[in-house]
């Protein structure tokens, strides 16, 4: 499981990690990705976009994880 630090923001939308992380090439894939329910946080489908993932979060697609911390 991969960690991701907020360091010191509130929160990271979660069209914009997908990016981040390289789990997208782009803004626009991400969101495609996110609408087809291919992406779940804390083991639930999301498909907001631009969800606001906080520390404690865990978010995944497929075998990847990602673990979301201050």
């Amino acid at each position: 499981m991969e960690i991701f630090k907020l360091d010191g923001h509130p929160h990271v939308e979660l069209c914009d990690l997908l990016k981040i992380e390289g789990w997208a090439e782009s803004g626009a894939m991400a969101k495609a990705m996110i609408a087809e329910g291919l992406v779940q946080v804390d083991g639930i489908v999301e498909t907001r976009k631009r969800c606001k993932i906080v520390a404690g979060k865990i978010v995944s697609m497929g075998d990847e994880q990602i673990k979301i911390e201050e």
